[in-house]
């Protein structure tokens, strides 16, 4: 079957929705959660050294790493939309320019990006709360890690190419691929060489650079979706690239915005709150990396299943992915309840830390009943033509859904109210994040259907709610 430029039929334009949305999830998880769970192994080797300051200051460093992370994330969103409508349309030679065009575009931003990031790095530590020695660790773990972005950013970018055309198996190859080589350097420099966390940095870049080199084997070797542009080209493909990754750049930002108050108000409460904090920090992803990868996963389902004018799927695919939350945040929940103690234990937390730890497992944790949801509808926004949405919504969320809660939180229950009060936010936000994504859904076949150019169309005028969520990640 053809799609209308003649094309071979897109994949996802066909079959069940709920097939494609579990296979598509569950095979991006696997490699977004093997990195996370190399984080967290990373953050477990440095607690094994018996230094609070050390587990500071990887939180510390870890909050601004989120920023750059969020910035590729929200350019990787717009890769895979521009190279999944153009493949939903029919047209792969306009989705292999797409894919070049946003390798190039993605590396010029994160180079000037990350050299900023580096050269600010004292300043931007200290509106943190970082201090002493805990600062100083967390520099000089920076110092490393921050000129590794771009490497880390084109590797996701391509993983944005790979989803796009619905070679899940292969982008999960991508990030597995990086977080295998990290298990491995971690314990040899970590430990085997002493460096700590020196050698933690240096297990990142290493790792970014095997991400990077299988990524583009994939997209150009592979698939052959990239082809450099010339200038006509790039100017071309830099329109719909910026008019999409632009929102998304600010709707990812919003998240680390957030945490870095948080950050900062958890920070108030000594180096004990914030090794809690960072603990935290690398259990949610490696618990709820399925969520993660879901939203990243619906993104392409909904790109070519637009571009091929199928709107009833949207609705479909909308439904099954919020059916596939609920399930699992429920079971990881109800484990991480059980469990909480333990996990404590596991990081060696102590004292302050060891209380937000299990008060997060116990409680917190459901808040991804929410967020979930969040992550989901910005998905849907970002690649439905309303990204505009998903940027307003976030940053709505990261500060009237964060500081309010989490300033009265503090000033009450002290550390353990910071997170409650982070936790509470997500779920009213939840909830109008869904309401309005189905209403964009059921409102979308009466938008201009002629976009030749596969550009998002404007946003209605009408008020919306405010909302929050990650949205699609690498996966």
């Amino acid at each position: 079957m053809t799609g209308a430029g003649g094309g071979e039929k897109a994949k996802f334009t066909t079959g069940a929705t709920m097939g494609h949305v579990v296979t598509m999830t569950l095979t991006a998880s696997i490699g977004l959660i093997a990195v996370f769970a190399v984080d967290a192994l990373n953050l477990f080797y440095i607690s094994m050294l018996g230094q609070a300051e050390l587990a500071a200051a990887i939180g510390y460093a870890g909050t601004l790493m989120f920023f750059t992370v969020s910035v590729a994330i929200g350019l990787t969103i717009a890769t895979g939309a521009l190279v999944s409508r153009a493949l939903g349309a029919g047209d792969r030679e306009k989705a292999a320019r797409a894919g070049g065009a946003s390798l190039l575009c993605m590396a010029v931003i994160m180079v000037v990006l990350s050299t900023l990031a580096w050269i600010f790095i004292p300043e931007l530590l200290g509106l943190l709360g970082a201090r002493g020695e805990t600062g100083k660790l967390a520099d000089g773990f920076l110092r490393i890690v921050f000129p590794t972005t771009p490497l880390m950013a084109i590797g996701m970018c391509t993983t944005g190419i790979l989803r796009g055309i619905g070679d899940a198996r292969r982008a999960m190859y991508v990030t597995l691929a990086g977080g295998i080589a990290a298990a491995i350097m971690d314990p040899i420099l970590i430990f085997g060489l002493d460096l700590g966390l020196t050698g933690a940095a240096l297990s990142t870049l290493f790792s970014r650079v095997v991400l990077l080199l299988v990524g583009l084997h994939g997209a150009v070797i592979v698939h052959r979706l990239v082809r450099l542009p010339n200038t006509a080209t790039f100017r071309e493909m830099l329109r719909p690239f910026l008019t999409i990754g632009g929102p998304a750049v600010l709707t990812q930002l919003a998240t680390p915005a957030g945490n870095a108050y948080v950050t900062a108000q958890i920070a108030s409460f000594g180096d004990g709150a914030v090794a809690g904090w960072a603990i935290i920090g690398r259990l949610i992803p490696v618990a709820f990396g399925v969520i993660f990868a879901l939203s990243g996963a619906v993104g392409p389902i909904l790109g070519q299943n637009y571009g091929a004018k199928l709107y009833d799927r949207l609705y479909q695919t909308m439904r099954d992915a919020l059916i596939f939350t609920t399930i699992y945040v429920l079971a990881i929940w109800g484990l991480l309840a059980l469990f909480s103690g333990g996990i404590a234990d596991l990081f060696r937390a102590q004292g302050e830390a060891r209380e937000l730890v299990v008060f997060f497992c116990l409680f917190a944790s459901a808040s991804f009943l929410f967020n979930g949801a969040l992550f989901v509808a910005n998905s849907a926004f970002n690649n439905l033509g309303y990204a505009f949405y998903s940027t307003i919504l976030n940053w709505g969320r990261s500060t009237l859904g964060i500081i309010p809660f989490v300033w009265i939180g503090s000033q009450h229950f002290g550390a353990t109210g910071v997170i409650a009060g982070w936790a509470l936010g997500a779920v009213v936000f939840g909830v109008a994040a869904v309401a309005l994504c189905f209403r964009v859904i059921a409102s979308i076949e009466s938008r201009d259907r002629h976009d030749d150019d596969l550009l998002p169309g404007p946003p209605p005028a009408a008020h919306s709610p405010f909302t929050t969520g990650k949205g699609a990640t690498l996966g």
